[in-house]
């Protein structure tokens, strides 16, 4: 750059260039004037120096292209609105529209039941299902199930007619489920230990045509009410369309589960065949279960992770094992399982990870090969101690109820750094990271995630008003739909997407807003910590950020140190005002860490010194 040289009676002055070898700032944009020959102004020439434990090249290099592609909008165009400007180049666009996206799925005419009727041909003498007190192979498995089947066509369930489970974990509760599907319905688990009120209520949008309950179970729903122990299972032939009310294809709907709801009410997703066998197909292609393997099924029936795990086992060859009714809550059982059973495949949710290593006993979990994470941000240091105690092979997946199962996964590697990005999209989904204008984002770049493809689900069940809002039409396919999930995300240059939590998920102290997973991860990087937790609670002092952690194996927490750690990471507004060590984490009926049963901290007044000087004096007021 050709610099002007002033002179100052005999002294001249002329610019010259430095090599920068430290960045001061995190990125620090510098600007200087240009001009022609004739004194004109010729534009700006710019540079950029950015902290390279922050960015990488390619990274700031997009920054740098997305700067002059906004100064060459504005300046050809004055009264261009700033929103209105495109922030993607061609290529990019390109990449976080098709290339990183999913593939085509094939066009599977499989149902559920299909796959497994097949499995039963193929494999009838193996073991299918291992419960507490009885053993099922294939075939007396699928004996079983063909007898519910018949009786509940008997009683009028046909395609499309809603069946409600209100069975606890059993083998009972797997055969009514597989009947279900079979007959031609989908089931609608609920949780017989809930509230009467909200079993009420999603028996009322639900309006199935029965209610299949465990033997004695007194259960007044005003609906009719069949124990399944009660039906004879005499008759095992064959169901097949010929038996049923209609005809059962990948179209129709294959279970409904009820999520909270942020009206308060829960809400019930219904999704088809066609999207449950796509996930499983494609969890199959990826990761190979075959008649050696055991599979553990934990995950209470009314959460969409336990639809894998009840149905992807009996497709594959392998056995089924059931966990004890409240087996998924004790980690001390489900170490034991895991170890009796000689369970190969297991799912948790990240808070749990701790609770199950720490009861694993010093002979491991030999026969381990993978564990698929989900629900909850993995931190990577909690995965790969997993990894390393067990020497199973760790897996995170992600999916809102809304799209299947899980739509996006990723394996875990050395080179994760501090939680396991999400991963890219399985086969048939696509996802897409947009702005409130719904228009793609900058790799790098926080937006709100959509998803679509063949796993999306129908809709809520009986609400028109909400499938409306949360169901949105798609603009990047042609009449597709796309579901807006609120989840935040973001691309990384690789090509995987980093979930950062909630649209809803920041909070406030003060004013000030407060990302919770930083506090999490900061206090977490005191080695003494096992897990963390934070929250803005209220107390009789007033609301305070408060931190929760658990002790790693043998060792104490120091309050005072891993307070100190987080200091030196954070803001001081995001410092907790306490840390609690808990023994354990407070979680709820699906296993996750339940925020709102975090304890409250008691405050205790210091002794009281009196206000001596004018300004002490005047805050004490």
């Amino acid at each position: 750059l050709d610099t002007p040289e002033i002179e100052f009676g005999g002294l001249s002055v002329v610019g010259m260039d430095s090599d920068v070898v430290l960045a001061k700032f995190d990125l620090d944009f510098g600007f200087v004037d240009t001009y022609d020959d004739e004194g004109a102004p010729a534009g700006l020439v710019g540079g950029l120096t950015y902290a390279t434990a922050l960015f990488d090249a390619a990274g700031v290099q997009r920054l740098t292209d997305g700067l002059l592609r906004i100064l060459r909008a504005v300046t050809a165009d004055s009264e261009l609105p700033v929103g209105d400007i495109d922030l993607l180049g061609v290529g990019e666009r390109e990449l976080v529209l098709r290339e990183w996206n999913g593939s085509a799925a094939p066009v599977l005419s499989s149902t559920l039941d299909s796959l497994f009727v097949d499995q039963v041909v193929a494999t009838p003498d193996a073991v299918a299902l291992v419960g507490e007190s009885e053993t099922l192979t294939y075939r007396e498995f699928d004996s079983r199930v063909n007898a519910v089947a018949r009786h509940l066509i008997g009683l009028g369930v046909g395609v499309e007619s809603r069946v409600v489970l209100a069975m606890r974990r059993s083998v009972d509760q797997v055969i009514a489920m597989y009947a279900v599907v079979r007959a031609g319905g989908a089931y609608v688990p609920v949780d017989p230990d809930q509230p009467a009120e909200r079993i009420g209520y999603v028996i009322d949008i639900a309006d199935p045509l029965l209610v299949l309950v465990d033997a004695g179970a007194d259960l007044a729903f005003g609906r009719d009410v069949v124990e399944v122990s009660g039906i004879d299972q005499a008759d095992g032939r064959s169901v097949t369309d010929a038996d049923r009310i209609g005809v059962l294809g990948p179209e129709n709907t294959a279970y409904v589960l009820f999520t909270s709801g942020s009206t308060g009410r829960p809400k019930g997703v219904a999704v088809t065949h066609a999207a449950a066998v796509n996930q499983l197909v494609s969890m199959q292609s990826e990761y190979r279960l075959d008649e050696q393997d055991s599979v553990l099924q934990k995950t209470p029936a009314t959460f969409d992770a336990s639809v894998w795990e009840f149905f992807w086992p009996l497709q594959t060859g392998a056995r089924l094992v059931l966990a004890g009714a409240d087996g998924h809550r004790d980690p001390q059982y489900l170490a034991r399982v895991l170890v009796e059973q000689s369970v190969t495949t297991v799912q948790f949710v990240p808070s749990m990870l701790p609770m199950v290593m720490a009861a694993l006993p010093e002979s491991g979990t030999p026969a381990l090969r993978r564990m698929f994470a989900g629900g909850e941000p993995l931190p990577v240091a909690v995965a790969a101690e997993f990894g390393r105690v067990t020497g199973a092979r760790v897996h995170n997946l992600y999916g809102p109820t809304e799209a299947a199962m899980q739509v996006t996964r990723r394996e875990v590697t050395d080179a994760d750094v501090s939680i396991v990005p999400i991963g890219g999209p399985v086969a048939g989904t696509k996802v897409f990271v947009l702005d409130s204008r719904l228009r793609p984002v900058p790799v790098g770049v926080p937006g709100e995630l959509y998803l679509a493809g063949v796993q999306l689900a129908r809709g809520y069940e009986s609400r028109s008003d909400l499938t409306a809002e949360r169901f949105v039409a798609n603009p990047f396919g042609g009449g597709e739909r796309m579901y807006r999930t609120g989840d935040l995300a973001r691309w990384t240059s690789a090509g995987e997407l980093e979930f950062l939590g909630r649209t809803d998920f920041q909070v406030k102290l003060h004013g000030l807003r407060i990302e919770l997973g930083e506090v999490e991860a900061a206090l977490a990087e005191h080695p003494s910590v096992r897990a963390a937790a934070a929250a803005v609670v209220a107390t009789a002092a007033g609301l305070h950020l408060v931190g929760y952690v658990t002790a790693a194996e043998g060792v104490d927490v120091d309050v005072a140190e891993v307070t100190s750690v987080a200091a030196d990471r954070l803001p001081a507004y995001m410092v907790p005002s306490r840390v609690l060590v808990l023994e354990a984490f407070p979680v709820n009926s699906s296993g996750k860490l339940d925020r709102k049963a975090l304890p409250v901290p008691v405050f205790e007044a210091a002794e009281f010194r009196a206000p001596v000087t004018e300004a002490e004096q005047v805050v004490a007021a």
